[in-house]
């Protein structure tokens, strides 16, 4: 045996140790309380996770076939697809979301093949997943919801200073350092992240899935969770990560596995291999994007939205000005983007113009071709020809219990109603123009919204407000939790509608996005306006500037 192969197996047993399994080559004990097991054959491999020809089944649809992935202990194992491609129904599978029985293929976890029943019994076995929808109930505190179904006590009575005093623990672990009393509600999505990863840690886990863990993150509470990812897998937890953001895949993964149409396309060793975007994309939508951004030529009309020193009020807290004074205009035929931090008042602003839909009102003017127009709730806003893409789809833009189909009609119903009945054949009409239209992935728009990947859903909530027929979209993170394929899908969509003399809105966290897109940036920060700038004239850093200063550095 030559040294390098003593000191690789020396480097597996620490490893192994480390990581929580026996130190002996017979594999892993047997974890209690996870439904039936068989037991199978281990390798010396560090291997913690085996998914063997998953193939799984809807109605009319094959979500999974055949897929395979393979997750060594203690790494970081991105998944990476179209919205739609069967990542998430893959990890429902693993997690016990989809228990077994209602899909074929082998889940082998620390060298056992596993059943799981449901979650619980997944979480027994030290699997936990976060989805992107955080499953913490706002009105409970932190340590309730830590600790809720898992509540320490004695005969039925639960220890609340022993969850707290285990709570200041597990928020320490996650770099937290709030009041466990604190509310859920009151605290941001990013540290709502931090306590899913902490009510992980008090479950033991092994396996943490993390799905779109950064979607509704700003760059620096991105950062400190990836670095919190990093810090687990130092301690010997694996991870297996969905995310759309390719360069933070690009990162901190240590494997990427490729799934399109879901069917396993290729597993990449980073490490061995190296990777880009370029590539990682190449993978996932089966050719090479020789431009994400479409290419165009802008014709910009003449200015016909415009608002003056707009000011609104925080709804709760009455001395403090959400919006400042803020004025812009839009052309026809023009993508306005607005660039700022994540609360500097972009989404208030456009709220607060559609309709009064956020905050107080207290000063400003909208003008529509020349003319005072009134929006005092969103009825108004949407006769006036205004409509609004919402940042959050699933709470704000879709009910989810209605299917396609009233989902594209339900923003104006008076277009195919006679004497307010609904046209059923008009509607089942209009649906399946924009199905064809926007490439809705669907059998049909009768299937519930629910059905549908975060791509798709998005989609329809554009379908629902270009019904309407707009004269000026504003569009609210667009493409947020979603793929890069049907990204550019969307960039088209909005390229289309500014050539057909639409103005638009586009609000976005991603600059190089506005960049892209836009003919013209504002930038705003705390409320206020503070730069006007051609998207050819811009760049990242002139923007970052503009969207971090109280005083404009360019205009």
């Amino acid at each position: 045996m030559s040294f390098t192969q003593s000191r690789v197996i020396r480097w597996r047993l620490r490893f192994r140790e480390n990581a929580g399994y026996p130190s002996t080559t017979a594999g892993p004990e047997r974890p209690a309380n996870v439904g039936n097991t068989r037991e199978c054959s281990v390798t010396a491999n560090p291997t913690i996770l085996e998914m063997r020809s998953i193939t799984k089944e809807f109605p009319g649809v094959k979500a999974l076939s055949e897929v395979s992935i393979e997750v060594k202990a203690g790494e970081i194992h991105a998944i990476c697809g179209e919205n739609g491609a069967g990542k998430s129904t893959l990890m429902k599978v693993l997690s016990g979301v989809y228990p077994y029985g209602t899909y074929s293929g082998d889940i082998i976890y620390q060298g056992q093949e596993m059943r799981f029943k449901d979650i619980r019994s997944s979480e027994h076995a030290g699997i936990v997943i976060i989805h992107q929808e955080l499953a913490l109930i706002p009105e409970l505190s932190i340590t309730e919801n830590i600790f809720l179904g898992n509540e320490p006590g004695r005969g039925g009575i639960i220890d609340w200073q022993v969850a707290k005093t285990e709570a200041i623990g597990l928020l320490a672990r996650v770099g937290l350092s709030d009041d466990p009393d604190t509310q859920i509600k009151n605290i941001g999505v990013g540290k709502q992240q931090l306590v899913e990863i902490a009510k992980a840690l008090n479950k033991s886990v092994k396996l943490l899935i993390l799905d779109e863990p950064t979607a509704a993150l700003n760059e620096a509470d991105s950062q400190h969770l990836l670095d919190l990812i990093r810090g687990l897998k130092g301690k010997g937890v694996s991870s297996i990560m969905i995310s759309h953001k390719l360069n933070e895949i690009e990162a901190v993964a240590d494997s990427i596995t490729i799934i399109r149409d879901g069917k396993t396309i290729e597993t990449i060793d980073v490490v061995a291999n190296g990777v880009n975007e370029d590539r990682i994309i190449q993978g996932m939508v089966g050719r090479v994007l020789e431009n994400r951004f479409p290419e165009h030529e802008s014709t910009v009309g003449e200015v016909f939205f415009e608002v003056r020193n707009w000011t609104v009020q925080h709804p709760l807290t009455t001395e403090r000005l959400v919006v400042k004074n803020s004025s812009f205009t839009v052309r026809r035929g023009e993508v306005v983007g607005f660039a700022g931090l994540m609360g500097a008042g972009r989404t208030e602003l456009a709220m607060s113009i559609f309709g009064r839909s956020y905050g107080t009102y207290l000063s400003g003017r909208v003008f529509k071709d020349g003319k005072e127009i009134q929006l005092r709730n969103v009825s108004e806003a949407i006769d006036h020809g205004i409509a609004y893409v919402s940042e959050d789809r699933k709470s704000l833009g879709l009910n989810l219990l209605d299917d396609i189909k009233r989902s594209i009609v339900s923003a104006k119903l008076s277009k195919i109603s006679k004497g307010s009945v609904v046209d059923k054949v008009a509607e089942h009409t209009v649906a399946e123009r924009f199905r064809t239209s926007l490439r809705i992935k669907t059998p049909t728009v009768d299937e519930g919204v629910n059905k549908l990947s975060g791509g798709n859903q998005q989609k329809v909530v554009l379908a629902k407000w270009m019904f309407t027929d707009p004269d000026l979209l504003i569009l609210d993170e667009p493409t947020r939790g979603i793929d890069v394929g049907a990204k550019t899908e969307i960039y088209g969509i909005i390229r289309d509608l500014a050539a057909q003399g639409k103005g638009i809105i586009m609000i976005s966290s991603e600059l190089p996005e506005l960049l892209g897109v836009s003919d013209r940036i504002y930038t705003i920060f705390e409320g206020t306006i503070t730069a006007d700038l051609p998207s050819a004239e811009a760049d990242p850093e002139t923007l970052m500037k503009n969207m971090t200063s109280k005083r404009a550095v360019s205009r």
